[in-house]
């Protein structure tokens, strides 16, 4: 009986890991007119140091993503990708002063039956992006997603970050919004009625910041029903 309630314990566990995965981008902060930057996409989990291979059992799931660079004027141009080890590489070249904004869309994720731990059938759909500052002239981020959630980046300063998390284009209110740091740190903020949050960065480190809401309108997809659409968009700093 013991062995039993210990299995079932640790299926539920890697249920929960598995559906807490996330995407991701990382790059850097700062370009240069006519340097390459470097783009890269991961799967995992960062705080908790998961990082999925690409060719393992995770990643392959959700590696039908597009990836997109956008001006400062809302130009996109869609990056190719090169599979490495544990990410996906891009590169872009800036042309131009300004703050671009790389974009990650992935609706073509098959779908989960997940009734088992009372959450239901469902379909995902996955948002990321990440902002390149190149010159002084710091402006808004491109909110890049019509069809679900995303966050963008207002911030005026380098001292305080100030974001704001759109649904479908609209302000969502009063919704969750995770930040991650690495070694498990973690801090949970709800946007106001706006749809925005506002924090300091109290250490020089990456954060990545995770965001979730639930569209509870049913469908079919490629072949399979599903009761709602769960939309997750990260955000990296």
């Amino acid at each position: 009986m013991k062995k039993s309630i210990i299995t079932i314990i640790l299926l539920v566990f890697v249920a929960t890991q598995s559906f807490a995965h996330y995407l991701w981008i990382e790059t850097n902060p700062t370009g240069k007119i006519d340097q390459e930057q470097e783009v890269k996409v991961f799967y995992g989990e960062y705080t908790y140091g998961v990082i999925e291979k690409v060719n393992g059992d995770a990643f392959p799931k959700v590696k039908d993503f597009t990836l997109w660079i956008v001006d400062a004027n809302g130009i996109k141009k869609q990056l190719k990708v090169t599979a490495k080890e544990n990410h996906y590489l891009a590169h872009f070249i800036p042309k131009k002063n300004g703050t671009y904004t790389v974009v990650l869309d992935n609706y073509k994720i098959d779908i989960i039956d997940y009734t088992q731990y009372d959450f239901g059938i469902f379909k995902t759909h996955y948002n990321s992006s990440a902002k390149i500052q190149v010159g002084e002239k710091i402006s808004e981020t491109i909110a890049n997603n019509k069809n679900g959630i995303t966050i963008k980046d207002i911030s005026k300063t380098v001292d305080e970050i100030k974001l704001q998390v759109l649904y479908k284009g609209k302000a969502l209110k009063e919704n969750e919004v995770k930040i991650y740091v690495a070694d498990l740190w973690s801090k949970t903020l709800y946007t106001d009625k706006d749809g925005f949050i506002s924090f300091k960065l109290p250490w020089k480190s990456k954060y990545i910041l995770e965001t979730t809401f639930n569209e509870k309108v049913p469908g079919k997809f490629r072949g399979k029903e599903y009761q709602f659409i769960w939309h997750c968009a990260t955000y990296c700093i």
